[in-house]
């Protein structure tokens, strides 16, 4: 996505109302456009007056959400917090197969997040406002988006209430899973498929070698932790590695700690053979934390995520941390010792933590013998 906006530097009419031309390509070819105007209340000496002059549905705009006198009217100033800060979605146009309702929403939710803050007003036309292109597609956009309708030309979207960035991510995610799965969203596989197909289950080169960096990380910290902390029990909210295990191994000791840190290094050494195999409950609490890692490297460090999978070929199904946590897993009970009603319950916590480290099935036990990484 490419914004421009231009005018003469000492323009006055550029004062409260800015227009925003978005060009959209696909591998470098053009495949649509979006344009918004940000209008800023306090800056116009008249917004109604300004949009007005520029016709279409910026015109409708200004006819609808304020007054003659130039004030928002009533039930749009309660409706959302920041009548004076407006951002109006008045012209999109996408060609095949670009043109469905997903893609538009999360060009939209783009530029919404790159030309608002917090606390603007963004205006959708829908189906047949006069004076608006594309607005079938932005109507439908909105609405996956959270707006709501105000009239019957327009939705109304308040960026404050936090639903935006909710729906942003819902639609994000949704387009991330039609790229993983060939054109079709996640919700729409069939359940059977989804859990048996060994395609979806097995991990990516990528995925395993930035799984792999997490558990490393974490395989550090727990054993610096060891270390500092022998046998001393951890106050509850306590920080660290070992304090965001869930409450009740806070009081376990040296030597089942270092079985924690042991389980973080047979996992890394899974990983290094490009899979995941989990044979105890202390590898499934490892492999959620590393995968809560993994996510935030993928986020947050993207020159440490290249240098992690430089070299390795790219994948449609990298980085699914959802089908990670969903498939890797038989199930999810270890998670159930975050529950405040098993903190409560100490003596179902000591049931349970004995056999962390014991493995699933003897048959598939690793070596008892394979000694500690760190004495």
């Amino acid at each position: 996505m490419e914004f421009c906006h231009g005018g003469r530097l000492l323009d006055p009419t550029l004062a409260g109302v800015q227009i925003w031309q978005v060009r959209i390509t696909a591998d470098g070819e053009p495949v649509g456009s979006l344009r918004a105007a940000r209008c800023l209340w306090w800056e116009a000496v008249d917004l109604r007056e300004r949009l007005t002059d520029e016709g279409s549905f910026l015109a409708e705009v200004a006819r609808q959400l304020l007054d003659p006198d130039g004030a928002f009217i009533q039930d749009f100033d309660e409706m959302v917090k920041r009548p004076d800060y407006m951002l109006v979605l008045d012209r999109c146009e996408m060609v095949p197969p670009w043109d469905d309702a997903l893609t538009v929403a999360g060009v939209v939710a783009a530029a919404v997040g790159r030309l608002t803050d917090g606390s603007f007003a963004v205006v959708f036309p829908r189906s047949g406002a006069p004076g608006s292109v594309g607005a079938q597609l932005l109507e439908q956009a909105g609405t996956l988006l959270a707006a709501v309708e105000f009239t019957g030309e327009l939705l109304v979207l308040d960026t404050s209430t936090g639903a935006l960035a909710d729906a942003a991510v819902r639609v994000r995610d949704r387009l991330i899973d039609r790229v993983r799965h060939g054109g079709v969203d996640r919700d729409d596989l069939d359940e059977k498929d989804w859990l048996e197909n060994q395609e979806y289950r097995a991990l990516t080169p990528r995925t395993a070698a930035l799984l792999r960096l997490a558990v490393e990380q974490l395989s550090q910290e727990a054993w610096q932790e060891v270390a500092a902390l022998g046998d001393e029990a951890l106050p509850r909210g306590a920080g660290g590695l070992f304090g965001s295990l869930p409450p009740v191994t806070l009081r376990q000791d040296g030597a089942w700690r270092r079985q924690m840190a042991r389980a973080f290094d047979d996992l890394a050494a899974d990983l290094a053979d490009g899979r995941a195999l989990l044979l105890c409950k202390g590898e499934e609490m490892a492999l959620h934390l590393g995968i809560r890692r993994a996510q935030n490297i993928h986020r947050n460090r993207p020159r440490l995520l290249a240098r992690a999978v430089e070299g390795l070929p790219a994948a449609a199904r990298d980085f699914d941390w959802y089908a990670c946590s969903d498939l890797l897993f038989e199930d999810h009970d270890v998670l159930s010792l975050f529950d405040d009603d098993v903190d409560r319950a100490p003596d179902v916590a000591d049931r349970a933590l004995p056999d962390w480290f014991s493995p699933f099935d003897d048959d598939r036990a690793r070596a008892p013998d394979r000694g500690f990484r760190h004495p």
